[in-house]
């Protein structure tokens, strides 16, 4: 095994969600790898400082404009990046949000809808965009990452409906799996434990903290480094032979819990 099992050199990899927390690292991380990313987000403004570093760095990265929950953008955001770029050879479906730390009683149906619509119907909605692209343009096959969370694993209270959500994107992950099998798309999933993001900025940095922190059994939430070699491994041809996997990173949790 050497480091060019995980190259990226030639690969074109879309990644939503990229104007900060794990799109943004894993943006620059494949491009260091050689990949030439095309990140999206609503605002243009908000990635182009990551662009100009990655460009800067000897990389090739390309900021498009996507709002994950008009389907009218998440087409032009492929086909733009296509234009741009070449064949997509991977699409990071990794846009998410949550309600803030409320239960399933105090949400509304606009709560509901944002969440749904952002973690699960968009990644859907691309994913069907993309295959459509790889099948017009006969490129022989594709890859795509879903990025979940151990929280469609962990029940815990005031993860409603973030969870939910997460939970049934490792469930679309498997399904696409088996139904982009013959079009030689693969599908896996990526399910980080805990590590700060703005999404998870409300548990992590409140007062029970530590006493959370000391459940894990690694005793310390992850860092964006530890997904480094987990986001490698989906992307690149190293794991050519894995589709419906989902690859949980976080220090032990879901362990403690059984």
């Amino acid at each position: 095994m050497t480091d060019q099992t995980f190259s990226m050199h030639g690969k074109h990899v879309a990644i939503t969600g990229a104007s900060s927390g794990f799109g943004a690292h894993f943006a620059t991380l494949l491009a260091a790898a050689g990949a030439r990313v095309a990140l999206g987000a609503r605002r243009l403004d908000k990635i182009s400082e990551q662009v100009a570093g990655i460009n800067a760095d000897g990389g090739q990265a390309l900021g498009l404009a996507l709002d994950v929950r008009d389907a009218q953008s998440a087409r032009a955001f492929l086909q733009d990046a296509a234009t741009a770029f070449g064949p997509i050879d991977v699409l990071i479906n990794n846009a998410g949000v949550e309600s803030g730390a409320k239960t399933y009683a105090m949400i509304d149906e606009e709560d509901w809808d944002f969440v749904m619509d952002t973690n699960l119907k968009a990644a859907w909605r691309l994913s069907k965009y993309y295959t459509e692209q790889v099948l017009a343009s006969q490129q022989g096959g594709g890859n795509i990452i879903n990025i979940a969370s151990i929280t469609a694993y962990r029940t815990i209270k005031g993860q409603f409906p973030y969870a939910v959500s997460k939970a049934a994107l490792i469930k679309v992950t498997e399904v696409m799996a088996l139904e982009a099998a013959k079009f030689g798309i693969r599908v896996n999933a990526l399910a980080p434990g805990y590590i700060l993001t703005d999404v998870s900025r409300v548990l992590l940095e409140s007062a029970g903290s530590d006493e959370f922190r000391k459940g894990i059994p690694m005793r310390r939430y992850g860092e964006f480094a530890d997904l480094d070699g987990p986001i490698l491994l989906l992307a690149s041809d190293a794991s050519c032979y894995m589709t419906g996997s989902t690859l949980v990173v976080d220090g032990g949790h879901i362990c403690a819990e059984m």
